[in-house]
C-alpha cells in the first residue's frame, strides 16, 4: 500500500494553493506562495503573510474562502476574527482517509522517511559485577522507546550498551578470584539471580580484604596493570566476570520486556586499544594540550566557580585514561566504522557538561562534522513520594529487580479484581504486561529531562494518565469486536459522523504525524500524550455512540471500523514505546 497523506497536510496544501491565488503578485511575477512546500504559510499563517504582502488580513482571508474548493475534502471554510480561517473537514474525507490507513496493515498508512540515516543509540549502561538499581531504569526504558519510534520512521538504529567493564575495581575482584578459586561458577551454570548473588558475595569479600590487607591491596593494584597490559590469565578471569554479569543483565532486561542483543553490548573495554591513538591524534592536532602532566582540552565558555577553565581530561598525569578518552574513541568508531549520521546518548542529565565538552572536542578534531549530529538525551531522576531520590526505607538504593517485581505484584491485584474470568496463570501473565507497562509508561509520559515521582498506586490505576487506562481501552475494544460475531468492521464513507466520531477519527489520522514529530524531537512523552488522548476520545465515543446497537447495519459496521482502527493504533503506538496490550483485562 502507498503511504497515506494526513488530513492536516492535505488541508494545509489546499489552503496554501488558494492563498497563492489570492495573494497579490510580487516582483512582477511570483506570488508569495509559489513554492510547492508553502513553507511560509504553514509556518506563519495568513496574518504574517498579509503583513508581508501589505494586505488586509481579513480581506485576504475572505479571498481565500472565495477561491478554495469545498466538497471532497472541506465541508466549510469561514473567516474568523482578524483573519483566521475556521476549517471543517468533510465527513467523507475523514472516513476515506481512515479506510486507506486501515488497509495498510501494521504501518497504518504512515510513510517512511525520505532520507533515513543511521542513528547509534547509547543506552542501558549497567556496570559489570554490580547490581542494577533504580538509576538504571530511565536510560533503558527511554532508549528502547526511542529506538522503536526511530525504526518505525525508517531510520536504521544501532544499539550500544556502554557497560562499565573496565577499571581499577577489577584488579581487586580478579586478584581475589585468583586467591580463592572456585568462588565463581561458570556463567552457563547459573541463572540471573544466582549470578548476581555470586558477584555480590565476591565483591563484598574482596572489598573487605582490600580495605584491611595492605599486601592484598598492592597485589590488586598490580593486577590492574596486568589487566591493562593484556595478561592472558587476568583477561580470562575478567571475561568470567563479564559473562556472569551478562547472565544477570539479561534476566533484568527480560523482566523489563526488552531485547538486548549481545553484539550491541560494547563496553569501555572495547575502546581500550584505541584510546592511546585518540590521545595522540588530539595532541598532534592541537585540540588537547599538556597541563600539569595531563592531556586536557580547554573551553573558553566552560569555567568553574573560581572562573578558572574546566578541562576535559583525556589522559591523566599517571598515563591512565578516563571516561573522556573512551567516549571520544567511541565517537571515532561510531562515525568512521558504523557510518552513523546521528549519535544519541541516553545518559543522566548530570553528565550533560561532560558530553558537551566531549562533543565539542570531537568537532574540533573533525570526528563530528556538519553531516553528523550528536545529542545527549539527559534524563532526570526517579524520585520517591518525599520528592527526594528514590531510596529504600533504610536509605539504600532500590534494586531494579525488586522494583519491577513489586510493580507486577501490584498489577496482579488490579487484574485479579477487574477480570473475574481469567485463570491464575492468565492473571500472572497479564500482571507482568500491566505492571511493567505501568513502570515504563510513567517514565515515558514524563518529559525525559524532568524528574518524576515513582508512585506504584498511581501507576497501576485504571483512572488517569496511566498505561493501564490505555491497555483497558484496548481490551474493551477487543471485547466489543468479539461480541460483534460475524459482523465485521467496514468503513462507510457515505455516513454522516457524530461529533464524537469526528473527534476520534481526526485524532486517529494524526498518528503518523505524531510519531514523526516525537521521533525527530526525541520526545517519547509526545507519543504517550497522543495515545492517552486517543484512549480518552475513544471513551467519549463509546459513551455517546452505541456500537453494536447503532441505528443501522451500516452504522454498526462503521463504528466497529472506528473501534478496530483505534485498537490497532493503540497497539502499534504502545508497541513503539515497548509496552504490551493484552487482549483481555
Amino acid at each position: 500500500m502507498a503511504p497515506v497523506t494526513s488530513l492536516t497536510a492535505n488541508v494545509n496544501q489546499r489552503l496554501a494553493d488558494a492563498l497563492a491565488s489570492a495573494l497579490p503578485e510580487t516582483d512582477g511575477a511570483d506570488p508569495l506562495l509559489r513554492r510547492s512546500d508553502r513553507a511560509d504559510y504553514q509556518a506563519n499563517g495568513i496574518l504574517a503573510l498579509a503583513k508581508k504582502a501589505k494586505a488586509n488580513p481579513r480581506e485576504l482571508a475572505a479571498k481565500v474562502v472565495e477561491t478554495i474548493e469545498n466538497g471532497d475534502l472541506l465541508a466549510e471554510v469561514e473567516v474568523s476574527g482578524p483573519g483566521f480561517l475556521n476549517v471543517t473537514v468533510a465527513d467523507r474525507a475523514i472516513t476515506e482517509t481512515l479506510a486507506a490507513r486501515a488497509a495498510d496493515g501494521d504501518r497504518l498508512g504512515v510513510p517512511l522517511k525520505a532520507d533515513p540515516g543511521i542513528t547509534v543509540v547509547d543506552y542501558a549502561q549497567p556496570n559489570v559485577a554490580k547490581e542494577m538499581h533504580v538509576g538504571h531504569l530511565r536510560s533503558a526504558v527511554i532508549g528502547d522507546a526511542l529506538r522503536g519510534m526511530l525504526d518505525f520512521t525508517g531510520e536504521r538504529t544501532v544499539g550500544r550498551h556502554h557497560i562499565g567493564d573496565w577499571g581499577t575495581q577489577f584488579g581487586m575482584l580478579i586478584q581475589y578470584l585468583i586467591e580463592h578459586p572456585g568462588e565463581l561458577a561458570p556463567a552457563d551454570e547459573v541463572d540471573g539471580e544466582q549470578a548476581m548473588s555470586n558477584l555480590n558475595r565476591i565483591y563484598k569479600a574482596s572489598r573487605a580484604v582490600f580495605d584491611s590487607d595492605e599486601e592484598f591491596k598492592e597485589r590488586a593494584r598490580k593486577r590492574v596493570v596486568a589487566l591493562q597490559s593484556g595478561d592472558k590469565e587476568t583477561l580470562d578471569l575478567w571475561q568470567r566476570f563479564v559473562d556472569e554479569s551478562k547472565v544477570y543483565f539479561y534476566s533484568v532486561f527480560e523482566k523489563l520486556d526488552m531485547e538486548i542483543r549481545d553484539d550491541e553490548i560494547v563496553g569501555e573495554s572495547a575502546y581500550n586499544e584505541g584510546m592511546p591513538e585518540t590521545a595522540r591524534l588530539l595532541e598532534e592536532m592541537g585540540v588537547a594540550v599538556r597541563s600539569e602532566g595531563a592531556l586536557v582540552v580547554f573551553f573558553d565558555d566552560i569555567r568553574g566557580k573560581d572562573d578558572q577553565p574546566v578541562p576535559l581530561i583525556v589522559q591523566k598525569a599517571d598515563g591512565g585514561f578516563g571516561y573522556a578518552a573512551s567516549d571520544l574513541t567511541a565517537i571515532r568508531n561510531r562515525v568512521q566504522d558504523l557510518h552513523a549520521t546521528s549519535l544519541l546518548y541516553v545518559v543522566d542529565v548530570r553528565q550533560s557538561l561532560h558530553f558537551k565538552m566531549v562533543f565539542e572536542a570531537a568537532r574540533r578534531a573533525g570526528w563530528l562534522t556538519d553531516d553528523v549530529t550528536a545529542h545527549n538525551m539527559g534524563y532526570g531522576t526517579v524520585l520517591g513520594a518525599d520528592g527526594k531520590p528514590f531510596k529504600t526505607r533504610e536509605g539504600e538504593t532500590v534494586r531494579l529487580e525488586d522494583l519491577l517485581d513489586e510493580a507486577v505484584q501490584r498489577a496482579a491485584e488490579v487484574v485479579r479484581e477487574k477480570a473475574r474470568d481469567l485463570t491464575e496463570e492468565e492473571i500472572q501473565e497479564r500482571a507482568a504486561q500491566v505492571g511493567i507497562g505501568a513502570v515504563k509508561y510513567a517514565d515515558l509520559s514524563t518529559s525525559p529531562n524532568r524528574d518524576y515521582k515513582f508512585d506504584l498506586d498511581q501507576m497501576v490505576s485504571l483512572n488517569g494518565d496511566t498505561s493501564v487506562y490505555l491497555q483497558y481501552a484496548y481490551a474493551r475494544i477487543q471485547s466489543i469486536l468479539r461480541k460483534a460475531g460475524e459482523t465485521k468492521p467496514v468503513a462507510h464513507a457515505e455516513l454522516e459522523l457524530a461529533p464524537a466520531e469526528r473527534a476520534l477519527g481526526l485524532h486517529l489520522d494524526a498518528f503518523g504525524d505524531t510519531v514523526f514529530e516525537a521521533a525527530a524531537e526525541y520526545a517519547p512523552h509526545k507519543l504517550a500524550a497522543y495515545l492517552y488522548q486517543l484512549a480518552s476520545l475513544y471513551t467519549s465515543f463509546y459513551d455517546k455512540c452505541p456500537v453494536l446497537k447503532a441505528d443501522s447495519a451500516q452504522q454498526v459496521e462503521n463504528r466497529l471500523f472506528l473501534c478496530d482502527l483505534t485498537a490497532r493504533t493503540l497497539h502499534r503506538g504502545m508497541a513503539l514505546l515497548g509496552i504490551r496490550t493484552p487482549e483481555r483485562l
